[in-house]
């Protein structure tokens, strides 16, 4: 191969003695636009923050040892964080931090490079004993347009 005084490679050369017009590579167009077309309708997390389908407890959730926003489903936040009326002795601070504790504990015993586990904690939600209810977490992007990681809270039938 040929070399300039600064010893770059220079281009190779046509039959005629010209160098070349190798163009540059185009880069691929977007895995998702290649495989399945462009994107007709996306729901953004900003959509289900404002709709009231998520619900965001990065605040707790720092104070609980998270270092990433965490966000949950707004089914999870009315039937596991929410104290249902007539229950006594539960207060919504107490259980989301409990949530929140628990969560952090299954993430802290996972393998690395997982983004989704599943974890157990006992509700109540009456008078009587506590239930014990599984929930899902995944960790993804913060947004369509923000791919920072962040962690959802959900329920097996949310997913």
């Amino acid at each position: 191969m040929k070399t300039n005084q600064n010893h770059q490679p220079t281009p190779p050369e046509t039959p005629q003695g010209h160098p070349g017009n190798n163009p540059q590579p185009q880069s691929p167009p977007p895995a998702e636009a290649a495989d399945f077309g462009p994107v007709i309708y996306a729901y953004t997390r900003k959509q289900a923050l404002a709709d009231g389908c998520q619900v965001d407890v990065s605040t707790v959730a720092k104070e609980a040892g998270f270092r990433i926003p965490v966000f949950m489903t707004d089914t999870v936040f009315n039937n596991y964080v929410k104290v249902p009326e007539g229950v006594e002795y539960q207060d919504e601070a107490g259980r989301l931090w409990d949530l929140l504790h628990m969560l952090h504990l299954t993430i802290k015993s996972s393998r690395p490079g997982q983004d989704r586990l599943s974890f157990q904690l006992y509700v109540r939600n009456d008078n009587r004993r506590p239930k014990l209810v599984t929930l899902l977490s995944v960790c993804s992007a913060l947004d369509i347009d923000n791919p920072a990681p962040s962690i959802t809270i959900l329920t097996p039938e949310d997913d």
